[in-house]
Order: C-alpha cells, then structure tokens, then sequence
C-alpha cells in the first residue's frame, strides 16, 4: 500500500535545496529592486562615470554596429537589436549556450547629462555611449578674494 503525500527525507537533497534558494535570494534580493540586472540579461553592461559625463559599455558581439539601437527617452538609454544565429553547416550541438533573438536594455540616467550631445561608437563587439555632464550642472569654482 502506498501512502500518499509523504516523502522520504534525504538530507544531501536538503542541502542543495537550500543552495538553490540562497542563490536565487542574492541574485535578487527580496525588496531590493536591481532593475533588470544580474545573471543572464543581456547585453551585460558597466556604467561608469569620467571627468565628462558618465560612460555606459555594452558587450554586443556578433551584432553589426548598423543592427543596433540606442535611444534616449526622459532620462532613459535604451540599447536594443537582434543577435542571429550564425548558419550552421552539418553536425549537431554538443553544447548550445549562446543565446539569440531580441535583445532590450534600458538604463536609468540621471537628469544632469546633456543627452542632445551623446555619442555611439561599436568596435570589437563593444558599443561605447558617451553622455556629457550639462555645463550648468557643472561644478563651479568660486574664486575667494582677499579682503
């Protein structure tokens, strides 16, 4: 007779069932709002500032520069296009890991940056964006005078 409902408890299980949720917990924490960030979005980016503005780096490889998109919308870069597969001759996969399709990721951007004056390069599968600092979100010196 076979009773329902009931499992036979296998600590080694346990454990891995425990490592699975504490993975996906610092992946994305609970509460925590990261945006579309993390393991597996696509392109992975870094956003970093310079003494001009702030510079945003996207892995695109594989994309022709001409295939791809960047737009800026109230204070929003969006980077966007299609990865295609390339054409395969004969054989089956042993391993399929590269993924393809389209692609969307968008950056919140803060208010400061002069976005009529970006600029977009793509060399070697990277597309750089540059977006300047306004001049009058600039810091300004102020010269002291000697009284």
């Amino acid at each position: 007779m076979a009773v329902l409902g009931m499992r036979s408890f296998d600590p080694l299980e346990s454990l891995f069932e425990l490592q699975r949720n504490l993975d996906r917990f610092l992946q994305k924490p609970r509460g925590i709002d990261l945006g579309p960030s993390g393991p597996g979005v696509y392109p992975p980016i870094n956003v970093f500032t310079d003494g001009n503005g702030i510079v945003i780096r996207a892995e695109v490889p594989g994309v022709p520069p001409n295939e791809l998109g960047v737009s800026v919308q109230r204070g929003s870069l969006t980077i966007s296009g299609e990865r295609r597969p390339e054409a395969k001759t004969g054989g089956s996969y042993h391993r399929r890991e590269r993924a393809f399709g389209k692609f969307s990721r968008t950056v919140q951007l803060p208010d400061e940056l002069n976005f009529e004056a970006a600029q977009a390069t793509c060399r070697n599968g990277i597309l750089t964006v540059r977006l300047p600092t306004r001049e009058e979100t600039k810091p300004k010196q102020i010269k002291i005078q000697a009284s």
